[in-house]
């Protein structure tokens, strides 16, 4: 826990890198400057949003440890992961349900969420008094900016909100707008809530319309590319956006974006994808260094050869084709600890290494096809449905199918289960679907948890309680 309350806004240093936004982002910090110091030049704004990059990297963000909350947890709150004997019992509160205003772990991705938004607030904050000397470079940085800042708030909103729906009036999030530590703001509406997420991803594309220059540089190295939130990122996280909130036609044109100017990896080029080795179909990656290890280190722990969660037998059935390229890609069955079974090996390590040291593929074309088929599905199309998912599994390699109506929006889901796995996806569509967690755990016990379960929400942290009056607990906590 730590140890002063803090509320979400109430973060006052904000982490700055020096170096160049256009080249990889050295995730470990040299330097901070005071919140209350006015950025002067361009050079100003771009290490700080740097450091609005980095803070991706937190533990309980996309980062290694911790709750690791956007890669691996939504696989252990869900079906497809089960703890092992070999577990630490670090995160079992989140795999059985059973966490509190008062876990410190609850309370780390909160505030790590929230860092990333205070980070990209202070980016903003005066950037417009350069824009007569440089618009593009302005629209560049900006555009940026509340792209991560959009990012953050709805996957907090993914966590925190009651429910998705586009226009419904249950509790939100917060979203906080600028950088202010005296600021305490109530939670919106789920409504109000993708009202702003919308309206700062829209500014965003629209200025990314008139840069000074490309965000992605042409000559970007598979080791480099795809780290930066562009127009098609934008697009990508539109789509995504769109899709949990139930707004069909704006998922299928905003998929459909990326998905024509992002083919699909191939076969071959599919296992590389996880190996650094290639950036086929990978729309945004979070860089990962020497010093961020181990991005999947609470489900497999690659240097120390542990296994706390392996994946659940119900699974590893749905991959029913033996030339399914992703088994393979995923699983590996590894001796440790004087037993051999398999492990979630998808993000063991670079091409010839095993030390956890991979990037994480926080969007893929891959869902885009998922995306779309979904909502042609739920628009009644099932033939552009069946037409994107049997096209997808042909080109992992998996069986095609023939579904119609709820069998072919299930096999839809089944598909997102075996393509998106460990990618922070499985608890939340589970979430937006009302459907019950059924997992078998390592002693055969079955577990559930049932669509009106208070569980499917976290609790507001307790020090945000009681820091911020206008804050309102998530109901049952």
């Amino acid at each position: 826990m730590k140890n002063n309350l803090k509320y979400i806004s109430s973060l006052i240093l904000g982490s700055l890198l020096l170096a160049s936004c256009t080249k990889e982002i050295d995730q470990s910090p040299t330097y901070t400057l005071n919140g209350e110091d006015r950025f002067k030049t361009i050079s100003d704004y771009e290490y700080a949003l740097t450091g609005a990059y980095s803070q991706f990297l937190a533990n309980s963000y996309y980062g290694s440890g911790n709750a690791n909350a956007f890669v691996a947890l939504p696989d252990m709150m869900s079906d497809n992961l089960y703890e092992t004997s070999e577990s630490l019992a670090n995160y079992t509160q989140f795999a059985g349900w059973y966490y509190t205003a008062d876990d410190a772990l609850v309370e780390d991705i909160w505030l790590d969420a929230y860092s990333v938004i205070r980070q990209a607030n202070l980016t903003l904050r005066g950037i417009d008094n350069l824009a007569a000397t440089n618009q593009g470079a302005v629209n560049r940085i900006k555009g940026q900016a509340l792209a991560i800042r959009a990012l953050a708030h709805f996957d907090l909103l993914r966590y925190w909100g009651e429910d998705y729906g586009r226009n419904s009036t249950k509790m939100g999030i917060p979203y906080v707008d600028r950088f202010d530590i005296e600021q305490k703001p109530a939670r919106l509406t789920v409504k109000g809530s993708w009202d702003r997420i919308e309206a700062d991803l829209k500014t965003a594309r629209t200025l990314m319309a008139n840069m000074d220059k490309n965000i992605e540089s042409t000559t970007s190295t598979a080791s480099s590319a795809r780290s930066l939130i562009d127009p098609m990122v934008v697009n990508a996280i539109l789509a995504r956006m769109y899709n949990y909130s139930g707004v069909s036609d704006s998922a299928i044109k905003y998929s459909s974006l990326v998905i024509n100017a992002r083919p699909l990896a191939n076969q071959d080029e599919y296992p590389q994808i996880w190996k650094d080795v290639s950036t086929k179909e990978v729309v945004w990656s979070v860089k990962f260094q020497a010093f961020n290890s181990d991005i999947g280190g609470n489900v497999y722990y690659a240097v120390g050869n542990r296994a706390s969660y392996q994946p659940t037998d119900d699974l590893l059935d749905t991959y029913t084709s033996p030339d399914d390229v992703r088994f393979p890609s995923f699983f590996a069955s590894i001796a440790r600890r004087n037993r051999v079974g398999l492990v979630a090996s998808k993000y063991i390590g670079k091409e010839g290494r095993t030390d956890g040291i991979v990037d994480f593929k926080a969007f893929r074309t891959s869902e885009m096809y998922l995306i779309r088929a979904e909502a042609y599905s739920r628009l009644g199309d099932d033939a552009q449905a069946l037409t994107d998912l049997n096209y997808l599994r042909t080109v992992r390699g998996a069986d095609q199918g023939q579904e119609t109506g709820a069998d072919l929006l299930d096999a839809i889901f089944t598909e997102r289960r075996r393509e998106l796995f460990m990618e922070g996806q499985r608890f939340f569509d589970l979430k937006r679907t009302t459907r019950t967690v059924t997992r078998v755990e390592a002693n055969g016990d079955v577990v559930t948890l049932t669509p009106d379960a208070r569980e499917w929400n976290l609790p507001i942290p307790q020090s945000e309680i009681q820091a911020n009056p206008g804050i309102t607990q998530n109901p049952g906590y």
